[in-house]
């Protein structure tokens, strides 16, 4: 595994990524509708090339939801480590071993073989994925791409909302490699 030892989020971290491809974003540029590529691919492209052309990381948008879920990583993660009774490594960049110019900035490491994804959804989606609501497509498609970059077996997808009872904030599935996904 390659890794590039800087802090998300920092403006290093930022200017590391500029020009490749994330695991986070990978779901817009391999999105397929009946009659071809997804409307998200043309863009997703459009931002690398100008982002290799000017070395320059465009900005993305985010949300007032997206920021309070940032805000709540930490929370997060150290409930996690509670109750699964394990240490969580964060990492940078995880740099893809064959194909050059993407990578992988996974939320941390979890022991030899582990990895962890972590998402503080708004209630309503919280409360969905306690229902049972799979796991959304493009999340599993970040963890395969995260796998394949940290070579680790598996992923444990986390739902964390700390609105909701203590019994209910945090909820785990363990999604394992899957070689075909990967491929």
């Amino acid at each position: 595994m390659s890794l590039l030892e800087l802090q998300q989020g920092s403006d290093a971290w930022r200017l590391a990524r500029c020009g490749s491809l994330g695991a986070s974003v990978l779901h817009e540029v391999v999105a397929k509708t009946k009659t071809g590529w997804g409307a998200s691919r043309a863009g997703r492209l459009s931002t690398l090339v100008i982002e290799r052309l000017t070395g320059v990381p465009q900005d993305t948008f985010q949300t007032a939801a997206m920021m309070a879920g940032t805000e709540r990583e930490p929370e997060a993660r150290s409930l996690y480590e509670f109750m699964t009774n394990s240490t969580v490594k964060q990492i940078g960049i995880a740099l893809h071993p064959t194909i050059g110019g993407t990578h992988a900035s996974p939320d941390g490491l979890v022991g030899d073989d582990g990895l962890v994804e972590f998402k503080c959804p708004q209630p309503a989606q919280h409360l969905a994925t306690l229902l049972g609501e799979p796991i959304a497509g493009k999340y599993m498609t970040q963890m395969a791409w995260a796998m394949r970059c940290c070579d680790r077996a598996w992923c444990d997808f986390v739902s964390y909302n700390p609105d909701f009872p203590d019994s209910m904030q945090l909820f785990i599935q363990r999604v394992e490699r899957d070689a075909k996904r990967i491929a």
